[in-house]
């Protein structure tokens, strides 16, 4: 009889790339199988044995906070360098920050564009004071006054979408103003300034999971509220400059950066060939998950060719509305070409978005092709990429099954 002697792997060929909500946490409360898998990630001091990033569509506060969120639900030590936000990727568009750019969204937005490095962000709110007659849908928020504040403002020449604002009629109204009249909200429409000032929105979710039976509305709906007032005002669609967030490969991009980087700082010599992304929407993080794992094959397969960045959206309706390559400062465009990974897998858990009773009949193929497709309208719906390498109940069963995949035992 022949004895089989499987070699395990002590140091990570790979590295993991963990969504949030609905896979570590459903709202603010921690799903059980979480503190346990990330107990199997880190040695006695803390320290992972694998480079994690944490890849959240979130964009609504800092990243220390996040971490600090982190550390405390999983019980393990989470630095703001595992932590990528859905705006994350903006600090790369230098070509912006020093213009002045009006922000969207909530929480600490103006610490937020600071920290990406924006010098001169004004929110809605600091617009509406100046403003004051453009906001009337709400009869009880109507001014009593009708002299604008003293503050001069300058130029709007950018839109910068972080996420879902509280208040959207406000923040649909004075977005549109900002693109009809380019950048001066107190002037008259003026149609024919086509294309408008660039926008640049992060987090394209069109819902999410929280403690609630069912998903609820994310910031892909206040998108599609946008996109579908300015065509129906304009007769024209509304151009994103650049998209951010899962499933763009730009996110990827720049998530397995912080993996290279994190590989680095440990000194593990070996390459980090293979990102496992473990997510709970089919929509954001299969579909991001599976793209990507789609331009690492295209771009291996042409390694004899110099390679350029393809952070672009995939439209199968017209051309791509965005070349990022050119809004990229230069030294991340190189930086990010830098990419060593060869295959990004998709693990699908069930213990959010996805729901397995309602969603894989016994023709998993068939039922993904009739599916109702809630991603971005620049993405076309490609079945293939909405199908996840693997399922498994939580993230634990995750954990165990990439160990297994990989031969990896932690020393």
């Amino acid at each position: 009889m022949t004895n089989f002697v499987i070699q395990l792997n002590i140091l990570p060929s790979f590295g993991f790339l963990f969504d949030i909500d609905g896979v570590l946490v459903r709202g603010k409360t921690p799903i059980p199988a979480a503190k346990t898998a990330f107990q199997k990630l880190v040695n006695s001091q803390g320290q992972f044995f694998v480079p994690v990033v944490f890849v959240t569509n979130a964009g609504n506060c800092l990243r220390q906070k996040k971490a600090d969120q982190l550390s405390h639900i999983l019980g393990v030590p989470i630095s703001q360098d595992q932590v990528m936000m859905s705006h994350s990727p903006l600090r790369m568009f230098k070509r912006y920050h020093e213009k002045c750019v009006l922000v969207s969204g909530q929480g600490p937005l103006l610490d937020i564009a600071q920290d990406l490095g924006f010098c001169q962000p004004i929110t809605i709110e600091t617009l509406r004071e100046k403003y004051p007659l453009l906001d009337v849908v709400d009869h009880d928020r109507r001014p009593k006054t009708l002299y604008p504040s003293a503050v001069e403002l300058p130029k709007i020449e950018a839109v910068v979408l972080f996420g879902e604002p509280v208040r959207w009629e406000t923040n649909l109204q004075l977005i549109i103003d900002v693109l009809l009249t380019s950048g001066y909200p107190g002037n008259p429409y003026h149609h024919e300034n086509y294309p408008h000032i660039p926008v640049l929105a992060c987090n394209m979710d069109l819902m999410w999971v929280a403690e609630a039976q069912s998903p609820r509305f994310g910031h892909g709906t206040f998108m599609v509220c946008l996109e579908n007032i300015y065509k129906k005002i304009t007769g024209k669609d509304l151009k994103y400059e650049a998209l951010m967030g899962k499933p763009s490969e730009l996110t990827y991009q720049y998530a397995e950066y912080l993996i290279r980087a994190q590989a680095a700082e440990r000194q593990w010599k070996q390459p980090i060939q293979t990102l496992y992304a473990v997510g709970d929407n089919l929509m954001t993080d299969v579909y991001g998950a599976n793209l990507y794992n789609r331009y690492l094959e295209e771009k291996n397969s042409r390694k004899g060719s110099k390679t350029r960045i393809q952070a672009k959206v995939a439209s199968g309706r017209r051309p791509a509305t965005l070349a990022q390559d050119d809004e990229i400062d230069n030294s991340w465009e190189s930086e990010l070409a830098s990419s060593a990974a060869t295959h990004c897998r998709s693990v699908l858990v069930c213990t959010g978005v996805y729901n397995p009773h309602t969603e894989v009949p016994s023709d998993t193929r068939e039922s993904i092709s009739d599916t109702v497709f809630h991603g971005h309208r620049d993405f076309r719906f490609d079945p293939g990429l909405v199908e996840p390498d693997h399922i498994v109940p939580d993230v634990d069963a995750a954990v165990d099954l990439i160990f297994q995949l990989e031969n990896f035992a932690p020393s």
